[in-house]
């Protein structure tokens, strides 16, 4: 390696250590997928020595990329065997969809602005991910034309969980996402059994407000 060169090799497996297994992330899949998925190739060019830090960077537009335990946990969240339909709501850098790419069927990720949208699809692209489509839409109303879904991740904070994700949730499906206030919520997963709606909570946190129909309006983003 040459002098000065950054090892994002070694970065993410002391992320995967010291960050996900010493927190409780077991699940052996999810934690494969956070050593093969390249990070850095998700943040701005400035930021990649800090790719790999325990706390959310910028990407632009208002958006942040998620802390990696909270991707992580969420992740986890979603029991992934491998074969699901997944719907994410806030495509952000790509990353996350990234990660759920490595282990489902397909992903179809919905991003509210559209440079972000263009930017990750390309990444994605790049980085040889064929099970990815991404479409630039208001999330809340969810993607009603390839529903139902197996698994459902909201990545950024609502005030309630959209109806029309409830609807669009197949029956043993799971949904997680993070619910509460403008600033701060808690984790939450959400189980369909039939009519019956099981949530319970995971941990709290803090993410960007979910905007649009059955979100945040869009003037908090300047409030």
């Amino acid at each position: 390696m040459r002098k000065g060169r950054v090892d994002y090799t070694k970065l993410r497996q002391r992320m995967v250590e010291e960050q996900l297994i010493s927190r409780g992330i077991k699940d052996k899949r999810v934690l494969t997928a956070f050593l093969k998925v390249e990070r850095e190739k998700f943040v701005p060019k400035n930021l990649r020595k800090e790719a790999y830090e325990d706390f959310p960077l910028s990407i632009g537009e208002g958006q942040t990329i998620s802390q990696p335990y909270m991707v992580a946990l969420m992740t986890q969240c979603l029991k992934l065997q491998g074969e699901e339909k997944i719907l994410e709501v806030g495509t952000g850098s790509g990353y996350q969809t990234a990660i759920l790419a490595e282990l489902s069927k397909e992903v179809f990720s919905l991003e509210r602005i559209e440079k972000l949208a263009h930017k990750a699809r390309r990444i994605l692209h790049n980085l040889g991910y064929t099970n990815v489509q991404i479409f630039v839409a208001n999330g809340t109303l969810g993607w009603e034309e390839f529903s139902p879904y197996d698994r459902i991740l909201v990545t950024a904070g609502a005030k309630e969980v959209p109806l029309p994700l409830i609807e669009q949730l197949k029956d043993e499906g799971i949904m997680v996402i993070p619910v509460g206030d403008l600033y701060s919520q808690k984790l939450k997963v959400i189980e369909k059994r039939g009519d019956v709606i099981n949530s319970r909570t995971v941990e709290s946190c803090i993410f960007v407000p979910l905007i649009g129909k059955y979100g945040w309006d869009e003037s908090v983003k300047n409030g």
